[in-house]
């Protein structure tokens, strides 16, 4: 019974019909991850496709220069002669701020030195880039002591700067001056032959640079247009060094100088125009092909540049743009739950070949190579070299960049479509569970009220069918149909059972009373047997039988009797004094103590029914009091109810039966009190129950007894009527209320 009461009071919680569905439904998640998995391995197949292709075109477009060395050999002078100061192709925009961070990977190792030891004080170092029709230099001077330009004097050599010396397009000298007053804007300067003054007022505009002070010296970054320096590109450059503020004047000079010292100035090599020739009606659109030789200079390129052929990034601002910002957000957790691994660790192990620089070595060294990576614009591009060869000799090699924006968009906007689908789908069919759940648990929750609505908390039928659910086609419906046909046939059972005590009385009062005739005529006609035990035992085994049918009978016509009745309003109070009195004559052997109220205490009940309903009560009472120990009859008042309170000192309820003692047919005499059914406190429960109150049977705080409180809706009026019966002197009475340990 305990572990049935706790199943009540706790009862198992699962998880939800609704939520199995919902839980169900994601297995439609493996339709998106497979379609994930099968665009990865087709980007992979396209791109490996690609990459065949373009290492094909590098063969063929090499075999154009195998044996042709004259083309890489061909520059405007001898290259023995003259140092070469390499412009090396730029790819993205550069911005004129002092520094090279922007001109490419590994730049910093193309940096070649120049001046005293090349580190000390007045050395610095040069780098060259090419782009778009512009020279760009990048100066890095070591100087522990920095003079900046003075406004006020007209000299330029008066301060640090640098010296550019070039023969221009029309074969005349070139010198320009570079100077700057603070770190920031370089201001250009056309020359003198000594390097003193400006020959013109005015700057020039088309040499634009920017001036970077470190802790060991400064840098400058500048440019200026190719068309300045003619066609056989020589070009010089120098700084001046000047420490002292004060005298100004120039203490050191660091210049690049050709080789062997013949000549004043250096070559820089750019592209040969032969070999652009063969190349340039070759490149279409989203490639680049570039011819580089052994020195891993690049002598010819066409095509389109790759930073600038990324698409127009889609408009955020729109539907479309946020779907697509959306997208590239998700894609990385997309691609860890697809592949387990992160999208980078992917990306960057996509080639084993290496980066740009590992495939042209490669190349150099005869073997042809392919690799796929990431530019700076985040331009994912396929590069393909393959080598030129020349009498069993690497003399250069081929390169072709094509980009794979048009894989990639492929793949994403298969990728969205994919995503959308899914999401969409999965929205639909959540949205149908949900409804199919939601309306399934509706529907069962309505059987499930219904059905428990049966069965009242005593256990008795309210219902003998059902009637959701009765005319549905599903399992529930069945299941509907056969719990009412269970009802009804329970309701038949528990109609049988509730009619057998008027049955049984009819039946056995006839043959009772015959018995009991004969036993009384036998009495008569035979005096001598009217002493005998025998016939005063079967007098009371008639008089238990009657006794057993009369209560059978009371307890099944109780509820309908109690629906007939009419309630008026008594003074409780009076009625306890007049009902405790007559205990206390009826029962000598019994002591009764009365505690009430110094006021009235009304309530609207039937008086004979609250007597009947004590009756029951005291009797368990002195059934159960200790010899010796009074039964104590309380009342007390509250402002909604009033609570009548039976204590005896005796045995205790068991942890148990503190709920069921009240249940029909439940005893706790023991089975040597065969005379009583457990029908007593089912009585109490009824007639308390049906004046709107309950009972309840506790022990006492200390365990020496049980207490049966019994709790009734108070009435307030004015002239109540009074219970009737005689007063009689209780002993020990008081008005004083009972110890916690009588009463709680």
């Amino acid at each position: 019974m305990a572990a049935a009461l706790a199943k009540r009071l706790n009862p198992l919680r699962g998880p939800r019909i609704g939520t199995k569905l919902m839980l169900l439904s994601l297995t439609l998640l493996v339709v998106p991850w497979f379609s994930y998995r099968q665009l990865l391995e087709m980007e992979r197949l396209l791109v490996q496709g690609q990459s065949q292709a373009q290492l094909l075109t590098a063969e063929g477009i090499s075999t154009l220069f195998n044996g042709r060395e004259d083309l890489f050999n061909d520059l405007p002078v001898t290259i023995e002669d003259y140092e070469s100061l390499f412009a090396h192709p730029l790819e993205g925009n550069i911005r004129l701020d002092g520094r090279y961070d922007d001109w490419g990977e590994g730049i910093e190792d193309r940096l070649l030195s120049f001046g005293p030891a090349t580190s000390g004080d007045g050395a610095f170092q040069l780098l060259l880039g090419e782009r778009a029709g512009q020279l760009h230099l990048f100066v890095q001077v070591t100087d522990s002591d920095i003079v900046y330009r003075d406004p006020e004097y007209l000299r330029l050599d008066t301060a640090d700067h640098v010296r550019l010396s070039y023969i221009g397009s029309d074969g005349e000298d070139g010198r320009i001056g570079l100077v700057f007053a603070e770190p920031g804007v370089v201001t250009a300067y056309a020359m003198d032959g000594d390097w003193r003054f400006a020959t013109t007022g005015t700057a020039e505009a088309d040499v634009l640079g920017f001036v970077e002070v470190g802790e060991s010296g400064w840098s400058m970054e500048f440019r200026l247009p190719l068309d300045r320096l003619g066609s056989r590109r020589y070009f010089g450059v120098s700084v001046a060094d000047v420490d002292d503020p004060v005298a100004r004047a120039p203490l050191k000079l660091a210049q690049t100088l050709p080789k062997a010292g013949k000549e004043s100035f250096n070559l820089i090599v750019l592209r040969s125009p032969e070999v652009l020739n063969i190349i340039e009606g070759l490149g279409y659109s989203g490639a680049r092909i570039l011819v580089i030789d052994a020195q891993q200079r690049v002598r010819a390129e066409t095509g389109t540049p790759l930073l600038d052929a990324a698409g127009p990034s889609p408009d955020e601002s729109n539907t479309l743009g946020l779907l697509h910002q959306g997208f590239e957000a998700m894609r990385p957790v997309l691609h860890r739950l697809s592949t387990f691994e992160s999208l980078e660790t992917e990306r960057s192990g996509r080639s084993d070949e290496g980066t740009a620089a590992d495939i042209i070595s490669a190349t150099l060294a005869g073997r042809p190579a392919a690799t796929r990576h990431t530019l700076d614009n985040q331009l994912e591009v396929i590069m393909a070299a393959h080598p030129i060869v020349s009498k069993d000799a690497v003399i250069g090699t081929v390169v072709v960049e094509q980009n794979i924006d048009d894989i990639l968009s492929f793949q994403r906007e298969a990728l969205e479509q994919v995503i959308l689908l899914s999401v969409a789908a999965l929205i639909a069919v959540f949205a149908a569970l949900l409804t199919f759940a939601g309306r399934l648990a509706w529907r069962i929750r309505q059987l499930r009220r219904e059905a428990s609505a049966a069965i009242d908390q005593h256990g008795r039928l309210r219902a003998s069918a059902l009637r959701s659910e009765i005319d549905s086609g599903d399992e529930i419906g069945d299941l509907a149909r056969s719990f009412s046909n269970t009802l009804s046939k329970l309701h038949q059972h528990n109609h049988f059972l509730e009619n057998m005590p008027r049955t049984l009385r009819h039946e056995i009062n006839n043959p009772l009373n015959t018995l009991s005739t004969s036993l009384q005529n036998l009495a008569e006609e035979s005096p001598d047997v009217q002493d005998s035990k025998y016939l005063a035992s079967a007098k009371n085994g008639v008089i238990r039988i009657g006794s057993i049918v009369q209560n059978l009978s009371d307890a099944a016509n109780l509820e309908e009797s109690l629906k007939a009745e009419e309630l008026e309003v008594v003074d409780i109070q009076k009625l306890l004094e007049s009902y405790v009195a007559n205990c206390a004559a009826g029962h000598r052997d019994c002591e009764f103590v009365f505690r009430g109220l110094r006021e009235p205490a009304y309530a609207e009940v039937s008086d004979y029914r609250i007597e009947q309903l004590l009756d029951k009560i005291i009797d368990n009472a002195i059934d159960f009091h200790r010899t010796g120990s009074p039964i104590t009859v309380q009342l007390d008042a509250q402002r909604d109810y009033l609570r009548i309170t039976v204590a005896n000192r005796g045995p205790i309820l068991p942890d148990q039966v503190g709920k069921s003692v009240f249940d029909s047919m439940v005893s706790n005499r023991g089975p040597h009190n065969r005379l009583h059914f457990g029908l007593g406190l089912y009585v109490v429960r009824i007639i308390a129950e049906h004046h709107g109150g309950f009972v309840r049977a506790l022990n006492l705080t200390d365990n020496s007894g049980v207490a049966i409180m019994v709790q009734l809706p108070r009435t307030t009026v004015a002239e109540p009527r009074m219970a009737t019966g005689p007063e009689i002197a209780v002993k020990a009475a008081s008005a004083s209320p009972p110890s916690s340990a009588q009463a709680s």
